[in-house]
């Protein structure tokens, strides 16, 4: 009946009512909810859940990953060289090479696999986490919050605007109820829901009005989880990072390229010219003599160590550090009450320079209750003092703020607390009315609703229409209290008699704001009588009716005290240092966000709070849009503001050049959230409609978790910069070192599986320590990181320029001069020149090793600062030293290393130890702050212009 919408069948069942009686449902109060009543219903009719598509497996993920160029070329090496020493040197000997880049391609391999495997397994966590929507259904006349997943046929479910609709359903009631149903039917249409048309479709977002719905289909029994159940969610999204380093990486590839083939050459052409010796000093290639078997197992020999320099020089690391810090600060994200619902939030959220922010509920608690009350032209001390009312102002009022709302009261019949369901501010007035003595369920029985217009944020105000017992008709309204103030023509005095509201309007003003200056949110309750004969009659003039709000008797107005939430002051103050400016955009009054501002220290002092530091949606969206861009700039307070004023702002910021995050929790927020550079939904009070449009929701609604984002947005970046600076070090030491060896002495120091050695620690042990950095407070006393500021930045540039140097100058004089300096010259020349280039070896993974602390501190001087805390980083520094020490003692056969004595270990280590004051020095050499690609464009710019001038003159078209 459902899927087909077959309002015929509906008909058949009695509708609605006889419908609900077959499934044992009451509409007013819902199920019964009790452990047998819920499952009997899920035995019966099934769950909320569909089967989730599985993602793919462990073996895809590696199949996958052994697809990559590099690995590929690395793969023929390891065939080519494991025949080649298999040929040359027998079976015991000649596998060494080829089990050596075997082995380190399947480590890269395994790791990537691992590392890309465990990411989709986090997402499939966090999409599990997105799809836990907490809803509100009424169960034994109380209204609960439940998750999606435990909705049952026959429950009961109110709707309002944003909400997801959770199941099928046939709607109860409604008041403008309007269903976007573009995520079911592909169209971008707003549906009228009513009871011609009652039929709901699980996934849909509810565009606007409020209703009831009774839930008749869930899981797989409904359309919207047979799509789910078909389709997986992609995983495989690339960040702007990822894109900037797979550039890199490409180009640094491309440059140990072009070094490997000018190796091959120079190695090719000493070798064939009779210039490449053994270590015993004997010509391996004399021309006439050497056999054409040896001369081909020279040129792979040759081609090898050229294979390994390509594998060296190309930073398989950078995308596997990226995606690492990526899986890490997502994760530590969340624990810090921030799911990431977008990969590319992570690193914008780092080069923020502003933060537009809500005032309810992100700035303050949302704990909101009414501290001053004006009924009449009367200040009400203490304001919930029934006695202090007229029976005629007070019915009145409990009246409207009964039926003029969206929450509910339900009073246990046993005797205990009342409890009070709603938004905080409907929290917040029916807890007054309450106590002011009004019976919820009696005041709502007694009258019969007409029409709703739900609450509105561009006129700040929701009304109902009500039919009372002797038929007459009243219209409640609540709202904006100036807004409700200004629709005012009378108001209700102490004695309940209606007075001209002329003389009293200066009262009420001051009033308004005076509460609003102690940063009371003002609220305005009112109300006018209405002709009965003319309601429109038929349902389709009633949904079209437009309630009057003119000519309305003011019956209160109210002050909610909502506090601060602690810690805003500080977290503000942290962005402020940071270089991120604070912008409160709220709905309230002026003067409660001014006074909200200060006490947050948004604003810094009443000196501040002047046009156009601070000013209201009207004013800002009637500027042109050339004055807009110029005034955002200036804006720290808005108040007053609507939607569309938001996004205005948003858009105005963007075009200056700002970096824009958003916070936002309601429907009407999503063009701003999806126009920001980041888009900040709050997870308690977002609508679900916020949520879709956004990259981060914010679990605790709390501004200091917004703050936490900006830092592990900081520490992504920052991470993934100690990264390059750590390989590119590296990089730099292993091909400058290789290519003067092989042209000067047309052999290489380091190895085929040294260099795979080197390879492993920096490209995944490298990646892995420096990856989980945890964030520093030092990051936020940074200014925000420019979208389009170069990945290596001079003090990179400086830090691995000065390493690189010192690595190659120590290792060139041990490969040049080192028989000498280690008093080799004497003993035999084959197990000295191995016993040499073991040193060359060591000593360079030293200073790998104590390069990775320099790395994690490129603008400090103390390197050591919160290491210990770091355990993974010192596990895996101590790991490495392990390996390292096994690799150099126990397998020297299969790395062509010699077992080095105390001292030669002491003058290894003594050179890496030398690297960190060297570092220290370094950092207190000044650099400029202009990236190094502008002075190489301005070369470039002036060969343009004179070209550009010189060919029209030599007759050449610039084409």
């Amino acid at each position: 009946m459902t899927r087909d919408h077959n309002i015929y069948s509906l008909h058949q069942c009695g509708g609605v009512k006889g419908l609900s009686n077959m499934l044992k449902t009451n509409l007013a109060t819902g199920i019964v909810g009790d452990e047998n009543d819920l499952i009997k219903r899920m035995n019966t009719f099934g769950t909320n859940r569909y089967p989730q598509k599985k993602g793919r497996g462990f073996l895809r993920f590696l199949w996958e990953a052994w697809q990559d160029l590099t690995l590929i070329i690395l793969i023929v090496a390891a065939i080519a060289s494991l025949g080649l020493g298999i040929k040359t040197e027998g079976l015991s000997h000649g596998w060494y090479d080829g089990a050596s880049i075997s082995f380190a391609v399947m480590l890269v391999i395994i790791v990537t696999a691992v590392s890309d495997y465990r990411q989709s397994l986090q997402f499939q966590n966090l999409n599990k986490e997105k799809q836990n929507i907490q809803l509100e259904v009424m169960r034994g006349g109380r209204i609960m919050k439940i998750s999606i997943f435990d909705i049952v046929v026959g429950d009961v479910v109110p709707l309002r605007i944003g909400d997801q609709v959770p199941a099928d359903g046939i709607l109860i009631s409604g008041h403008s109820l309007a269903i976007d149903e573009s995520s079911m039917t592909g169209e971008s249409k707003i549906v009228h829901k009513d009871q011609n048309a009652p039929f709901l479709m699980s996934g849909c977002k509810v565009a606007d009005g409020i209703g009831t719905m009774l839930v008749t289909g869930v899981g797989i029994n409904t359309e919207w989880g047979l799509l789910m159940a078909s389709i997986s969610e992609d995983t495989g999204e690339e960040t702007p990072l990822q894109v900037r380093l797979n550039g890199l990486a490409t180009f640094i590839g491309i440059a140990g390229l072009t070094v490997a083939l000018s190796v091959l050459a120079v190695l090719l052409g000493r070798y064939f010219t009779g210039n490449t010796k053994n270590p015993d000093g004997s010509v391996q290639f004399i021309k006439g003599e050497t056999t054409v078997s040896k001369a081909v197992d020279g040129v792979i020999k040759i081609l090898t160590i050229a294979v390994t320099i390509v594998v060296v020089a190309v930073p398989e690391g950078l995308p596997l550090a990226v995606t690492l810090t990526l899986a890490y600060s997502m994760r530590k994200m969340m624990a810090d009450k921030a799911l990431v619902r977008r990969l590319s939030a992570c690193e914008t959220m780092g080069s923020s320079t502003t933060i537009c922010s809500d005032k309810t509920g992100t700035l303050t608690l949302n704990q909101m209750t009414v501290v001053e009350a004006y009924v009449g032209n009367q200040k009400k001390n203490p304001p919930d003092d029934p006695s202090q009312l007229q029976s005629e102002a007070g019915l009145l009022l409990c009246e409207g703020i009964a039926h003029n709302t969206t929450g509910n009261v339900f009073v246990p019949k046993d005797g205990g607390d009342v409890e009070i369901t709603g938004s905080p501010t409907e929290k917040a007035i029916l807890s007054w009315a309450v106590k002011l003595g009004m019976k919820f369920d009696v005041l709502r029985a007694e009258s019969k609703i007409l029409h709703v217009f739900p609450f509105n944020s561009e006129k700040k105000r929701g009304g109902v229409a009500i039919q009372t017992a002797d038929s007459k008709v009243h219209i409640h309204w609540k709202g904006a209290a100036e807004m409700v103030l200004a629709s005012c023509t009378g108001y209700l005095d102490s004695n309940g008699s209606l007075q001209s509201i002329d003389k009293e309007m200066d009262f009420f003003k001051v009033a308004i704001d005076d509460m609003a200056a102690c940063s009371l949110r003002c609220v305005a309750i009112a109300y006018r009588p209405y002709e009965l004969d003319k309601v429109p009659t038929d349902e389709e003039s009633l949904g079209k009716w437009v309630l009057p709000e003119d000519e309305l008797v003011l019956l209160a107005i109210v002050g909610i005290k909502d506090p601060c939430r602690p810690g805003v002051k500080d977290a503000v103050r942290i962005c402020t240092a940071a270089g991120v400016k604070v912008r409160m955009v709220t709905g309230d009054n002026i003067q409660t966000a001014k006074a909200i501002a200060l006490e947050c220290g948004i604003l810094s002092s009443g000196a501040d709070a002047m046009e156009p530091n601070i000013i209201e949606g009207k004013v800002f969206r009637a500027y042109s849009e050339k004055e807009r861009e110029i005034i955002a700039k200036k804006i720290t307070v808005m108040g007053r503001s609507s939607p569309n004023d938001k996004l205005l702002l948003v858009q105005a910021l963007r075009k200056g050049g700002e970096v824009v995050a958003v916070t936002g929790d309601g429907t009407n927020d999503a063009p701003a959230l999806h126009e920001a550079d980041i888009g900040l939904s709050m997870g308690i009070q977002g609508t679900e409609v916020a949520k879709e449009s956004s990259d981060i929701v914010i679990l605790d609604d709390n501004f200091a978790s917004v703050v936490k984002v900006v830092r592990w947005g900081r520490s992504v970046y920052a991470n993934i910069q100690k990264f390059i600076q750590f390989q590119l070090t590296v990089n730099v030491g292993a091909l400058v070192i290789n290519v003067v060896a092989a042209v000067s002495s047309g052999d290489v120091p380091l190895n085929t599986v040294q260099l795979l050695w080197v390879n492993l620690i920096m490209d995944t042990l490298g990646a892995l320590a420096l990856a989980t950095e945890p964030p520093t407070d030092h990051l936020m006393h940074r200014t925000p990181v420019g979208r389009r500021e170069p990945l290596i930045t001079n003090i990179m540039w400086r830090n691995l320029l000065i390493q690189a140097l010192y690595q190659v100058a120590v290792l060139l004089a041990l490969n040049f001069r080192g028989l000498s300096i280690l008093h080799l010259n004497q003993d035999d020349r084959k197990h000295a020149t191995i016993a040499k280039n073991t040193m060359i070896f060591n000593a360079f993974v030293l200073c790998q090793v104590f390069n990775e602390f320099n790395a994690r501190k490129p603008d400090e001087i103390n390197v050591f600062k919160g290491v210990t805390k770091n355990h993974l980083f010192m596990g895996i520094v101590g790991f490495t030293v392990i390996l390292q020490i096994i690799l150099i003692e126990f397998t020297g056969d299969f790395t062509t290393t010699v077992r080095l004595n105390w001292k030669q270990w002491l003058i290894c280590v003594a050179i890496g130890i030398v690297s960190w004051p060297l570092a220290a020095v370094g950092k207190l050499i000044p650099v400029s702050k202009t990236p190094l690609s502008v002075y190489f464009r301005k070369p470039f710019r002036r060969f343009r212009t004179a070209r550009n001038a010189l060919m029209p003159q030599w007759g050449l078209s610039l084409n």
